[in-house]
């Protein structure tokens, strides 16, 4: 059973409680079909679970098969540093099929992002190595593929469902309620 090698830090983009007693990190790639497929998956266990779970997003681009996805995450940490990081998050995969540069530049307008700054910090690779920093960090922690979870540090070998990201989600949950008695009640419900 794989780990995460890579501890989440104030660094990492996290949406969810600090103290969720549960945090799920997600690998993905925002050109892959699999990654997008999951989003929805990931977006109803974080409103079943409330401050129970928290998200963690860490860029993993598969460039060679997709050729946008470094670009893409580079532009989401782009619109990370100007605070609007979930909402490019949504956006790239809300439009996946159309992705590319006039994409990118014009999902950033929609957003009131400075397009001529990420134009700049594209050609610049301002953001390349937050990118190539959590693309090693999963490679460490044996990501092969994308979308690919790690339930409070251990790795989900499962089918990325909304019934098994749950189930492993709520036995993490109990495992944590074992540890710490006095932690939060709630069960992902599949």
């Amino acid at each position: 059973m794989a780990i995460l090698r890579t501890p989440v830090t104030p660094r990492d983009h996290r949406l969810g409680s600090e103290d969720a007693p549960v945090v799920l990190v997600e690998y993905g790639d925002y050109q892959c079909p699999y990654c997008a497929l999951a989003q929805p998956v990931v977006r109803e266990l974080l409103h079943q679970a409330g401050p129970d779970l928290a998200l963690v997003f860490r860029h993993f681009p598969l460039s060679e098969v997709h050729p946008m996805a470094e670009t893409a995450a580079q532009a989401a940490e782009f619109a990370g540093a100007h605070g609007v990081f979930w909402q490019m998050h949504e956006a790239l995969f809300a439009n996946q099929s159309r992705l590319g540069p006039s994409l990118i530049f014009a999902l950033a307008g929609a957003l009131g992002l400075p397009q001529a700054s990420l134009q700049r910090a594209l050609a610049l690779g301002t953001y390349a190595q937050k990118v190539r920093e959590d693309f090693v960090g999963g490679a460490r922690s044996g990501v092969n593929g994308t979308p690919c979870f790690f339930v409070n540090g251990t790795r989900h070998d499962g089918a990325y469902t909304f019934g098994a990201l749950a189930a492993a989600i709520s036995a993490a949950r109990r495992q944590v309620k074992t540890v710490n008695p006095s932690a939060r009640q709630g069960d992902v419900r599949a």
